[in-house]
């Protein structure tokens, strides 16, 4: 049976706390989770340029650890396409190209106004903010999404996350829907440290 299919495009892919939710998830197997080395480039790209503290080579690190974590999710061959497409901005036809290759049902994108519905409607696809996509797989299981956030909280150590701190990360990101739902199962997705009482 086939699953439904997304291309993640470079700006969900660069804020860490999403781009964490967003691969953690994709191993669930609710969905198909795709991307291209140019969409990886590009928000490593953006990020080093805003964030000169970082390293490349950690960034490359994680960009290595996302295409083994998730089976099949890089997408080649799909640039003979890019010419074909008209978007409002020429450098975003790649994204398309990728998604309608893969044969995805949909770009998860903060960039809504970038990918015009009527254009992707004759492509048989959809542009889908973020915050409504994590909220559509919380309504389809919600226990994979806790799961999914869950896991990513226990990998926090440095420093280690409250229920709170994680879902006020997630809330910065433009997330208040996922956030909402979130909310109710914060001490189960991070378990407060129980301190000794003397």
């Amino acid at each position: 049976m086939s699953r439904y299919a997304v291309i993640y495009d470079a700006c969900v892919l660069y804020p860490a706390p999403l781009r964490d939710l967003l691969i953690q998830l994709a191993t669930a197997n609710l969905f198909r989770a795709q991307w291209t080395d140019k969409i990886q480039e590009e928000w490593i790209s953006n990020l080093l340029a805003d964030r000169r503290d970082l390293d490349r080579s950690a960034l490359e690190r994680t960009r290595e650890l996302m295409n083994t974590a998730v089976m099949d999710s890089i997408v080649s061959g799909y640039e003979h396409l890019i010419d074909g497409i008209v978007l409002p901005d020429p450098d975003d036809r790649h994204v398309v190209a990728a998604a309608v290759h893969a044969r995805a049902d949909a770009i998860v994108t903060y960039n809504l106004r970038d990918f015009p519905e009527e254009i992707l409607k004759s492509l048989n696809l959809e542009a889908i903010h973020p915050d409504d996509f994590l909220t559509y797989q919380f309504d389809l299981s919600d226990a994979a999404v806790i799961q999914a956030a869950s896991a990513i909280c226990r990998r926090l150590r440095n420093p280690g996350k409250s229920g709170t701190d994680y879902l006020d990360a997630l809330l910065v990101q433009r997330l208040p829907k996922t956030v909402a739902v979130l909310r109710p199962f914060q001490s189960i997705i991070c378990p407060e440290t129980i301190t000794q009482q003397p």
